[in-house]
């Protein structure tokens, strides 16, 4: 169910900030027309720092009813709590969701056991699968491959989100997770490589703005077929980089924005993409296909 190409999917504002909800519906469909695999709802792209309780429910609730299982709902249900983390799992598990991605505790840097018990409490109290989330870069925390292997007794846990950048950190996992556990790349610069070598998807920024590209992109190189994925590949390079010109996910909403998809609203402390960036980000656009 959790490979290829899903999208950590941006939570469309109005200009004051609101959620909105038509536009909602839009990406959804946008997504699911144009070969997306999986949809995951509340994550760092879609601002979960900033978004409330209330609109997580709403936004998991519509996509649900929306999507009616065409494609895997998958919601975040991480925050820096365990308490906090078990009782937005428990919720959420009320919802028709496919899966809960929960990110490692930011902030408070927990040690490799504390990290073990916070999986395994989450674990027990889940009535979905759950997929782990590590991104050092975010959380100031990373959730080792040993770590990782520890949780895979647990039957709810299914797969990982690694975001750590390159191979390596894929392989040690491979090496030591069960049979059947699933490697997601978590970084999209770098999940073509990561694929090749053995992984079954990513969870996708660049998937937002050229969803098309990125999962054919991610199934040739699921196939094993390099030379096809490189070629696919080197259209969204330049996306891959400029997506991150500043805090994802100020140029993806900024980019769709420019693609006529949703408004640009974010909510503080982000802010709207500087004006020095504007044409790079068009370029790359127009270079993955995604604008003339």
């Amino acid at each position: 169910m959790f490979s290829g190409s899903l999208v950590a999917i941006v939570t469309p504002m109005r200009r004051d900030g609101a959620v909105d909800f038509e536009a909602w519906a839009r990406l959804l469909d946008f997504h699911v027309e144009n070969g997306t695999n999986g949809i995951v709802v509340g994550g760092t792209t879609g601002e979960s720092a900033t978004i409330t309780e209330s609109e997580l429910r709403e936004l998991t609730e519509r996509a649900c009813a929306h999507v009616k299982r065409r494609i895997p709902i998958i919601a975040g249900a991480g925050t820096s709590s365990t308490a906090t983390t078990i009782a937005r799992t428990r919720w959420l598990c009320e919802l028709p969701i496919d899966a809960l991605l929960v990110v490692t505790p930011a902030y408070n840097k927990p040690p490799q056991e504390g990290l073990y018990r916070h999986y395994a409490a989450v674990a027990e109290a889940s009535r979905v699968p759950v997929i782990l989330y590590n991104i050092p870069g975010r959380t100031a925390v990373d959730l080792q491959p040993a770590t990782v292997a520890r949780l895979t007794q647990f039957p709810r846990i299914v797969a990982l989100k690694e975001g750590v950048a390159g191979v390596e950190r894929v392989r040690e996992l491979l090496a030591v997770v069960r049979p059947g556990f699933t490697i997601l790349s978590g970084d999209d610069a770098t999940a073509r490589e990561v694929l090749l070598a053995g992984a079954r998807g990513v969870i996708s920024v660049t998937a937002n703005v050229a969803p098309r590209q990125m999962s054919e992109m991610v199934a040739v190189a699921a196939r094993g077929d390099r030379a096809g994925a490189e070629a696919l590949d080197h259209k969204l390079a330049a996306l891959h980089r400029d997506l991150f010109l500043e805090a994802n996910p100020i140029p993806v909403k900024w980019a769709l924005e420019r693609m006529g998809l949703i408004e640009g609203g974010i909510r503080l402390p982000l802010t709207d993409l500087s004006p020095v960036h504007h044409d790079a980000l068009t370029a790359a656009l127009r270079a993955a296909g995604v604008l003339k």
